[in-house]
């Protein structure tokens, strides 16, 4: 199923829920509602802003659609609601920040409501008329609210009734026999297969970090380049009015916020189930995969979904994980971009969420590691953090969070590019945090699973692991350790100054350090440590009995994730009985009781 047929399906499902408006609606932020007498007259202006959070905010309501086109040079007028610009021809010039009249808005919107309110009789449309015909823009000074409301969205509403005008009957009527009137010629629609009016321009999609605050298209052409055969606009891709609607109407729902939306990346990643009319089964579906790609860092949190986490992680049933859930329950997963004003799919992919389910288990297992690093297994967007700059999220390279994903969902290769970088981050940052060495074990336990690796990777410490690349970063971790225990504490240590050559070009490094070494080791016999130094030459040679040839001139980028790997095992190895040495440096008993 595509994009756009999954989204029109969905908004069925939220109509029926009455999430979402009527075709030709849309939610908007709406600020005040402007009280009409029966005459017309201006009586007072209320306020419907939110005042539940730390500050005011304009309240969601469903009112006629605003025109597509808005944001082009022509003046548009919306119906029965819009900006004081329009509605009042007042508005607060960008440049100066003064309050100036908007003539050619306000003209607009008396033009437009002229002609489609007509010879209405209904009392709440006649006292709208009413206020255009004898409203001046320089009576606005006068009104309640004034300074606040310039530039913000305001309705209208009869004096002693609840309903707003653009509510009443009358109104939907004449607001229906507009979008019909106002419809072109019937094309086949794409989306739908059905003979209709094909939109021009499709409404904005608003809520994608990154892209503009009015919104953004995911179908548009507004260059020659993009035309053919003389089409213009929505007509090379012909999608019916109605269609255009209810699929940024059920994506615009998603993306204002909600568990249905996660952000990974530079995407902005939307889900949702479809259950064959069975709601309930479809929001436990959605509620699952929110806990499974987005686990809770918050440590209350945490402790809640720890079991269901760790259900799923063991491939149990999903009925045992979430009684409401049934597993065959049809999943969407969309990712978007910003894309100057248009928007770009990062990933979609569509399965059940049973499938899903086994998939993001079983890239838990991939990314397992001892020690493990995090309390509940880690979302993606904080893998990707580790691939990043200073670990912002800002820094993330684009195209990692979607390739990341599609690995995640379908089951596949994780990326090249995603090892490349945490590499890259732990050369920059001469850190090998339990994150990335996860990282790279995750890459090449998939690898092995898969048949492109023809070595596995070990979970926890391995002393008997013959792999070259492993046993270095093992031994680079004891020469730390024997540098921290002859100096204590010290402002660099050799991962500060050799951990990326080490790890790339071992040959050129390890004789250096091996030399080091050595005269660290004199320097704790010479304290009587002579214990502690012959622990560590028994695990520094041990770890080189294993290692067949020569220090390696150089190792692969796999390599290089092995080297981490080993690294991380070796240097936060905890025994089940230690002990800290005066450097802080903990040592297994039996190696700190040889001296005796």
């Amino acid at each position: 199923m595509t994009i756009l047929n999954a989204l029109v399906g969905h908004y069925d499902r939220l109509k029926i829920a009455g999430d979402v408006p009527n075709y030709g609606y849309s939610r908007e932020r709406i600020s005040y509602a402007v009280v009409l007498s029966r005459s017309g007259k201006l009586i007072d202006v209320m306020s419907l802003l939110e005042t539940s959070g730390a500050k005011p905010r304009p309240s969601l309501r469903s009112v006629p659609r605003p025109a597509p086109d808005r944001r082009g040079l022509r003046k548009v007028a919306n119906f029965l609601w819009d900006k004081t610009a329009y509605a009042f021809g007042r508005t607060r010039e960008r440049q100066t920040k003064q309050v100036v009249d908007a003539e050619l808005e306000h003209a607009e919107f008396r033009k437009f409501h002229d002609r489609l309110l007509g010879d209405s009789a209904d009392p709440g449309l006649v006292a709208l008329r009413g206020f255009l015909d004898s409203w001046e823009p320089g009576r606005y000074n006068t009104l309640r609210y004034a300074d606040d409301m310039l530039d913000t969205n305001i309705v209208f509403r009869l004096d002693g009734e609840q309903s707003f005008l653009h509510d009443r009957p009358a109104a939907r009527r004449i607001w229906q026999d507009h979008l019909a009137g106002h419809e072109g010629t019937a094309t086949s629609c794409l989306v739908t297969g059905e003979k209709a009016p094909s939109a021009r321009l499709h409404p904005p999609v608003k809520g994608v970090g990154g892209a503009q605050s009015s919104g953004a298209a995911i179908v548009s052409f507004n260059l020659d380049a993009f035309t053919s055969f003389g089409k213009d606009q929505g007509a090379n891709a012909p999608v019916s009015e109605s269609a255009a609607f209810t699929y940024t109407t059920a994506l615009n729902h998603m993306l204002a916020g909600g568990r249905q939306r996660i952000r990974i990346g530079d995407a902005t990643t939307v889900f949702w189930a479809e259950a064959a009319g069975d709601a309930v089964a479809a929001a436990a579906a959605e509620d699952l995969f929110s806990v499974l790609a987005d686990p809770p860092t918050d440590e209350d949190e945490a402790v809640k979904v720890s079991d269901k986490l760790r259900k799923v992680s063991e491939g149990r049933p999903l009925p045992e994980v979430q009684p409401e859930v049934d597993e065959n329950t049809h999943f969407y997963v969309l990712g978007l971009s910003p894309n100057a004003s248009r928007l770009s799919i990062r990933f979609w992919f569509e399965d059940s969420i049973g499938r899903i389910a086994r998939r993001i288990a079983q890239h838990w297992q991939d990314l397992y590691i001892e020690p493990t690093p995090w309390k509940t297994p880690p979302a993606a967007w904080r893998l990707l953090r580790e691939t990043a700059s200073q670990g912002k999220a800002d820094n993330i390279p684009p195209a990692h969070g979607g390739a990341l994903m599609r690995a995640i969902l379908i089951g596949g290769r994780y990326p090249q590019s995603l090892m490349t970088a945490v590499n890259g981050r732990i050369r920059a940052d001469k850190n090998v945090t339990g994150m990335r060495a996860a990282i790279c074990k995750a890459c090449l336990a998939r690898d092995y699973r898969l048949g492109f690796e023809k070595e596995d990777v070990p979970v926890s410490l391995n002393r008997e692991e013959k792999n070259s690349a492993y046993r270095l970063g093992r031994l680079f971790a004891v020469y730390e350790n024997v540098q921290r225990a002859a100096l204590g504490k010290t402002n660099t240590t050799i991962k500060d100054r050799y951990f990326g050559a080490a790890s790339a070009t071992p040959a050129s490094v390890f004789p250096l350090l091996e030399r080091n070494s050595a005269h660290h080791l004199a320097s704790l016999r010479k304290r009587d440590k002579g214990g502690l130094a012959h622990w560590f030459e028994s695990e520094i040679g041990s770890i080189l009995d294993g290692i067949a040839t020569a220090f390696p001139r150089s190792l692969r980028l796999e390599d290089q994730g092995r080297f981490a790997i080993g690294y991380h095992h070796q240097k936060f190895f905890k025994a089940s009985s230690s002990s800290a040495s005066e450097d802080g440096t903990e040592i297994a008993d039996a190696a700190l009781h040889s001296e005796d």
